[in-house]
């Protein structure tokens, strides 16, 4: 009998952690998803179903988890939006794609978004988003698509950029960048006889 209960015991107490492991990492996900709905608006309601009252978002619209109940997904573009992108963001370690394209996002890109290591496509364009572009994007090494082009983004293109080897897409067109053009790493592949190194309001890069 002492063996039996001992052994309901442990099952019980390994059961109840990784459920509230769980309830904690959806917490935590659900918690920096609501931070951005706060400081959004949403004139039509696409974020209505984002309830923070939840053990975790991944029943919300837009929002798409893996088998572990980790968001992997925010797809948020043309949704009549405006407001700010927060810090916040950054949490979502398990974020594969981040599509807020076509929206009137406002003020810099957060630093922390460097943090998204598992990040394949950051997707901003269209939007009213001012600033430079963080260097700490150079972090995304699994990063395939970044589009930010037809913002307010000022300054260079960072420098950290040139080494993210999976880097296929790069637009930043319709901007007002400035400053000399990566030539190395994933960009050694574009032919600078095309662009004007003084002027970098129409540069796409496809690699």
């Amino acid at each position: 009998m002492a063996v039996r209960d001992l052994l309901l015991f442990v099952a019980v107490t390994v059961i109840s952690s990784s459920l509230m492991a769980l309830t904690a990492r959806g917490n935590s996900e659900g918690d920096a998803l609501y931070v951005l709905r706060r400081t959004l608006s949403d004139p039509d309601n696409v974020l209505q179903s984002w309830d923070p009252n939840l053990v975790n978002p991944c029943t919300w619209f837009h929002v798409t988890c893996n088998q572990d109940s980790q968001v992997t997904r925010l797809d948020l573009g043309n949704s009549n939006l405006s407001g700010h992108l927060v810090p916040e963001l950054g949490k979502l370690e398990h974020l594969q794609y981040l599509e807020l394209y076509k929206n009137n996002i406002q003020g810099k890109i957060p630093a922390e978004l460097g943090n998204l290591k598992n990040l394949i496509s950051l997707d901003l364009y269209n939007n009213n988003i001012s600033g430079t572009i963080p260097p700490s994007l150079g972090n995304l090494k699994s990063l395939v698509f970044l589009r930010l082009n037809d913002n307010k983004l000022t300054g260079p293109i960072p420098r950290t950029l040139v080494g993210i080897s999976s880097l296929k897409v790069v637009d930043v067109s319709n901007n007002n960048l400035c400053g000399p053009i990566p030539t190395t790493g994933p960009f050694e592949h574009i032919p600078l006889e095309k662009y004007d190194i003084f002027s970098m309001s129409s540069f796409k890069y496809l690699f």
